[in-house]
């Protein structure tokens, strides 16, 4: 769950890490309050969506005049800002963070996040800050720093210095950065974070530093035992289908394709989606059901998949550990009758009850399409799809 940059900026105060002063505004009129209230003579106006690149995309705003700021934020407010990260349908503007402007002299990059392969949290930071750091990354990894920090011991003062001098800094300017360090790794830990980054991290023309923006991704799994990073969560910014999923405990990630895929288990779903791709097919999304799968939440998995226009086929493919192929089989007739899907489903079952399941589908007179393995599941599913979208051709 990734909170707004006025949200994680209130996160960073309490934890000591030096921003410029900000407040947010839903209105123009509140933005304008909000630059006298400031004070100042020179302001930012920053969209509040949960994407990068907003800067390139118009959604920051320079203001030298707080008839400035109000033009800015009736630009901005209302509208939905399209990035690199949002995709072409762009996310709405429901608030603007209207914020002091800073004098920068230098722009670095810092991050905290889990190294998975070494079960370490790593610092990320960069002299090149500003900029796409995966970019850095792939053009200049030289410029790329990581200390990594072992959980049992937490960080220590060398881990700061080490981060501190690779950016250039010194003296005072390193004391500042490693108040900076230390603030982010206890608030990630404190809220369960799977990630923190600042994006720049500025040195200013009076030698302070500060985070000039501010993004916190909260882990999901554990928003349970942290209820006021909860209540934090903006809806409006997320994929409408996988908050849907998430209300029926369905696993469910949206993709550009035409071929849905409802599966039990995580790998198993991958696999699918490989077998899609390697007989020339599209997937249109990531769905698993898992192991607990009951009609309804099948029925439930079915009505996602056909909110989405885009779809020509459905392959479904169980195999029943955990759950039994003829829970799974009753959920599908369930749902073909009930939803009165139009579309070609391709079904493959194995495991518990495998047998008894298949008769079920052959015996409920539905337009299923069996198939006797993955394989001949996918390249099923590719033909169909493929035959769907040459029909609907002018």
């Amino acid at each position: 769950m990734n909170l707004h940059e006025y949200q994680a900026k209130d996160v960073f105060r309490r934890y000591g890490i030096a921003v410029p002063e900000g407040r947010a505004a839903a209105t123009a009129d509140a933005a304008g309050w909000s630059a006298e209230a400031l004070g100042g003579s020179l302001w930012v106006v920053k969209a509040q969506v949960h994407a990068g690149g907003r800067g390139k995309a118009g959604g920051v705003k320079v203001c030298r005049s707080v008839d400035a700021v109000r033009d800015a934020a009736t630009a901005l407010l209302g509208q939905r800002l399209v990035t690199k990260q949002t995709g072409p349908e762009g996310l709405p503007i429901h608030q603007v963070y209207v914020e002091v402007g800073s004098a920068i002299e230098r722009e670095l990059y810092l991050s905290l996040l889990l190294n998975r392969d070494r079960s370490r949290l790593a610092f990320i930071a960069s002299a090149a800050g500003g900029m796409d750091i995966e970019e850095v990354a792939a053009t200049t990894p030289e410029r790329i720093l990581r200390v990594e920090i072992h959980p049992a011991a937490g960080l220590s003062g060398y881990h700061c210095r080490e981060l501190a001098f690779g950016l250039g800094l010194k003296g005072p300017q390193a004391a500042a950065f490693e108040g900076i360090a230390r603030g982010i790794y206890r608030l990630y830990v404190d809220h369960d974070a799977s990630l923190v980054e600042v994006n720049p991290l500025i040195v200013t023309a009076d030698g302070a530093v500060l985070a000039l923006d501010a993004k916190i991704t909260i882990d999901d799994n554990a928003l349970y035992r942290q209820p006021a990073m909860a209540a934090c969560r903006d809806p409006t910014q997320e994929d409408a289908m996988e908050r849907r999923a998430a209300e029926h405990d369905l696993n469910y990630v949206s993709l550009d394709g035409d071929i849905a895929c409802m599966v039990n288990g995580a790998g198993l779903a991958m696999a699918t989606m490989d077998l899609i791709k390697l007989h020339g097919g599209q997937p249109a999304n990531f769905l698993d059901v898992g192991g607990g799968a009951t009609p309804e939440r099948v029925t439930a998995a079915f009505e996602l998949i056909l909110s989405n226009p885009k779809v020509r086929a459905i392959l479904v493919n169980i195999f029943g550990g955990i759950v039994r192929c003829d829970i799974i089989a009753e959920g599908i007739v369930a749902a073909v009758k009930s939803v009165g899907i139009s579309l070609p489903v391709i079904v493959r079952l194995e495991g518990t009850n495998a047998e008894r399941a298949r008769a079920q589908l052959a015996a409920s007179g539905l337009a299923i399409t069996p198939a006797s393995d993955l394989s001949d599941a996918a390249t099923k599913a590719v033909r169909l799809a493929a035959g769907r979208k040459a029909t609907a051709a002018p």
